[in-house]
């Protein structure tokens, strides 16, 4: 297939700059596979399509502001860091820009001193290795003082770095959100267990490759970029039981399901497992583990779009994306959600 075969025309109007409030009142688009039904709901419908003996697996990496602003130590200049990969030993992989002010050697102070950077290396793609040097708490200083890497199309400023958060967000780690998650609240999430659904948990890291466009035209020659995973024991636990009783498994955002299906491809069976995974989920791939899954309106020829056309088909997929652009669904991160059934 190629690239352009994603295409779609999006009203620049529609790509959302705030989640909705609260968040699961949300629009939410039902699309029944089988039979081509689509249902106009709300996010706080959901729990209608559930039954008990179900399972929700759920992302629950969360995000750093990892955005960080400040000067070249010996010239003033002006620099912003996106941290990347935690090498451990307070070396972070980083972008820097702009990159000309970034040599190996080349320090850098942030928030007055309270975080202090030297790049250690300059790597074969441009990144750069930096080594921090700060007093007390790493994370508690980039909560005080950094920035949520939102995407290039949210140019609205967040009110709270939490609106770019999900309520059960835990793992640090994510250059960005797993943003099908946002639309759950607490009060929701409840309402599910009461039902008889149960949840569990796999930690994916979103890296910023998430956004990165695709190149090729002949989209098999797609490179993925790689991301770490953990899939807990309890997890695959709950799982294969909710299988065997012959319930459904609903991923919650494309990070849960390349998690599930990378679990599922690598070994066969799922299965407790911690890797890193670059799998590319398009048309013809055949699912090894989810029934269900709940996500976002996606950018048009991305590998995300690509991923939602292998589960649902791919002229039922186009055919549903026409329908919200139609209906004037919020698209992207913030945007409304659809659950294929």
């Amino acid at each position: 297939m190629k690239k352009s075969d994603f295409f779609y025309d999006l009203p620049e109007d529609l790509i959302a700059q705030h989640h909705a409030k609260p968040r699961d009142a949300s629009r939410l688009m039902v699309i029944h596979k089988e039979n081509d039904i689509l249902e106009h709901r709300h996010f706080y419908d959901i729990a209608d399509y559930f039954n008990p003996g179900d399972c929700l697996i759920l992302n629950d990496t969360r995000v750093l502001p990892a955005r960080l602003y400040g000067i070249k130590k010996d010239t003033g200049a002006k620099v912003e860091f996106l941290l990347l990969n935690d090498r451990g030993d307070d070396i972070w992989e980083v972008i820097t820009g702009p990159g000309k002010r970034a040599k190996q050697g080349a320090e850098f102070v942030f928030a007055d001193g309270e975080l202090c950077a030297e790049i250690i290396d300059v790597l074969p793609d441009g990144n750069r290795l930096a080594h921090f040097t700060y007093k007390g708490s790493f994370l508690e200083i980039l909560d005080r003082i950094g920035l949520m890497p939102l995407p290039h199309y949210i140019t609205a400023e967040l009110e709270d770095n939490n609106d770019y958060q999900t309520v059960y967000a835990r793992e640090n780690g994510s250059a960005a959100a797993p943003t099908a998650g946002l639309h759950f609240t607490d009060e929701l999430l409840q309402k599910l267990k009461d039902k008889g659904v149960e949840i569990g948990f796999v930690t994916l890291h979103v890296g910023l490759g998430t956004f990165r466009p695709v190149k090729a035209e002949n989209i098999e020659e797609h490179h993925m970029h790689s991301e770490h995973y953990r899939l807990p024991e309890e997890t695959a636990n709950l799982i294969n039981r909710t299988k065997a009783n012959g319930g459904r498994v609903f991923a919650v955002g494309t990070t849960c399901c390349r998690t599930l299906e990378s679990v599922g491809t690598k070994l066969g069976r799922i299965d407790a497992d911690e890797d890193s995974t670059n799998i590319f989920i398009y048309p013809g791939y055949k699912f090894k583990c989810i029934d269900a899954l709940i996500t976002n309106f996606h950018l048009p020829e991305s590998t995300l779009i690509m991923l939602v056309s292998a589960f649902c088909g791919y002229e039922k997929t186009m055919k549903f994306y026409k329908t919200a652009v139609e209906q004037r669904y919020r698209f992207f991160s913030f945007g409304d959600a659809c659950l294929i059934l």
